[in-house]
């Protein structure tokens, strides 16, 4: 495997050389690849934190699985390029914390992954179920899934058009503008790099907030996409969750590991409608769990554990998403 030059920046569908993370990919059997990636030393949004910087971010490791959801399926599967592609569900664990050390050079990875299910139709396979295993040297970093499916272009097309007329809206959206939060309140330092508005506690424990979609963010909006990408849903539920534990004491430090995520999608978040995301009573030790909605329907649902870094990221958030949320009705775009 070789880690000196990145993959073709199309075939993990990204536009900016300097976000593509993954540098080789080899076929190993039916259901088996090995991806290579390598992460920069610093990053100006996964690295953008209060802590002190000396751990990679569990969710750059995951952007670097994502980017294998279409290796796999261009290469192994020989999907066509221009097909659009659609989360399901996304899990992971950090199973070593002190696997995501790292010193001032570039860190250098291997993502085992494995083809855990085929989603059939008439027209052939249109999805998968991956499951990833990220190691650092001889330590595993994180352990992720992820359920996706794709279609051809004009499908695609046909099935927005059909979602944002039924709604109402217009077919080219524009973003809704609102305050944004302190940096500082959810563990940042650039307030471009804050997705979410001053959150409001309520007497329950509970916390409010809205996500804000800023479609210039070199890094959540790399390329132009009509709805609020995955991504951007999995960072507001982050920092919303992350100042919920801080304000109810259940972590000690300003910027806490994100130790185990499960979400599922059930629809495009449409970012031109007002979407707001909620979160449980934060408890030590314990998933945090998120919604976010928006008017007359839930648009993804997610349980998040936060951890000091020095704390053990303990079992991973319950059974998964396929079992610890409900069935979705929708999907989101990849």
């Amino acid at each position: 495997m070789q880690f000196t030059r990145t993959l073709p920046k199309e075939l993990v569908h990204r536009s900016a050389a300097a976000e593509v993370f993954l540098t080789d990919a080899e076929r190993h059997g039916d259901d088996e690849m090995i991806l290579a990636a390598r992460f920069p030393r610093r990053h100006a949004f996964y690295d953008d934190t209060l802590g002190p910087g000396d751990r990679l971010d569990p969710f750059l490791l995951l952007e670097a699985c994502r980017q294998g959801i279409f290796v796999v399926a261009h290469r192994h599967l020989g999907v066509r390029l221009g097909h659009k592609f659609l989360l399901r569900t996304v899990e992971f664990e950090v199973p070593d914390p002190a696997a995501l050390n790292r010193d001032d050079r570039p860190t250098e990875a291997v993502i085992t992954t494995r083809i855990e299910k085929r989603f059939r139709t008439r027209a052939g396979v249109r999805g998968l179920k991956l499951r990833f295993t990220l190691a650092v040297g001889a330590r595993e970093a994180l352990l992720a899934r992820i359920d996706y499916s794709w279609m051809p272009p004009e499908d695609w097309t046909n099935l927005r058009a059909g979602q944002r007329g039924a709604l109402g809206l217009p077919a080219v959206p524009v973003a809704l503008r609102g305050p944004r939060v302190d940096p500082a309140l959810v563990g940042r330092r650039t307030p471009a790099n804050t997705v979410i508005s001053p959150p409001r506690a309520a007497d329950d424990g509970t916390h409010t907030a809205h996500l804000y979609a800023e479609t210039t963010h070199p890094t959540l909006y790399d390329h132009w996409v009509d709805h609020v990408p995955g991504m951007l849903e999995l960072e507001c539920f982050r920092q919303l969750a992350l100042r919920a534990s801080v304000s109810a004491g259940a972590v000690r430090t300003p910027s806490p590991l994100p130790v185990a995520l499960a979400a599922r999608f059930r629809r495009f978040a449409e970012m031109d409608l007002p979407l707001e995301c909620r979160t449980t009573p934060a408890v030590p030790g314990a998933d945090i769990e998120c919604t976010l909605s928006q008017p007359g329907a839930l648009a993804a649902e997610a349980r998040i554990r936060l951890a000091d870094a020095d704390a053990d990221a303990g079992p991973g958030p319950g059974p998964g998403p396929e079992r610890a949320l409900a069935t979705p009705t929708a999907r989101r775009a990849a």
